[in-house]
């Protein structure tokens, strides 16, 4: 039986101390194939840069919140909100890099990711929500399955994480209430 994640946004004063288990996630998912913008091979050091060059920054600025699931206090996964919108749309925020470990999977994590930052979006009063993921992939179905809607989706938008074949990507919105 699994324990039910505990969820929290991560202090921007805290992110360094999160570092490694973050880079940790983000490494394991690239390398079991998840297509979240990178490409094999990819390392710790790769994602530790990712993170402090363009995630905690974002936090700091206030453009993007970080959330995290942990499991009998281990962070097992993280998804961003960026409520940061042009002017002349103060009312969405998009959705970015859901990820949970994959030695974590199947247990709630994404879905209660999903849950407390669509709560914390309502809280900002975001009305609309606005994500991607690679067509047909696992994660699609948990958007679907939390009332998001197919906009479209674009082929050939991007490599597969091994670098030999293009991939097509849907986007999905969620009106919220």
């Amino acid at each position: 039986m699994t324990s039910t994640p505990a969820i929290r946004l991560l202090a921007a004063d805290d992110l360094g101390h999160h570092l490694l288990a973050l880079s940790d996630i983000l490494t394991c998912c690239v390398q079991a194939g998840a297509s979240v913008g990178f490409i094999l091979p990819f390392d710790q050091d790769a994602a530790a840069s990712f993170w402090q060059g363009q995630v905690f920054p974002a936090v700091q600025r206030g453009e993007a919140l970080l959330f995290g699931a942990f499991q009998r206090g281990t962070l097992v996964g993280t998804v961003q909100l960026r409520p940061a919108m042009p002017a002349n749309q103060p009312h969405r925020a998009d959705v970015g890099k859901l990820l949970v470990h994959p030695q974590a999977r199947r247990a709630g994590i994404g879905r209660a990711l999903m849950t407390a930052l669509e709560a914390e979006a309502c809280r900002l009063q975001k009305r609309l929500l606005l994500l991607d993921t690679r067509s047909g992939d696992p994660s699609q179905h948990l958007y679907e399955s939390l009332d998001y809607r197919v906009a479209g989706s674009v082929p050939g938008f991007c490599l597969h994480p091994n670098g030999e074949a293009f991939e097509s990507t849907t986007y999905l919105y969620k009106t919220l209430p």
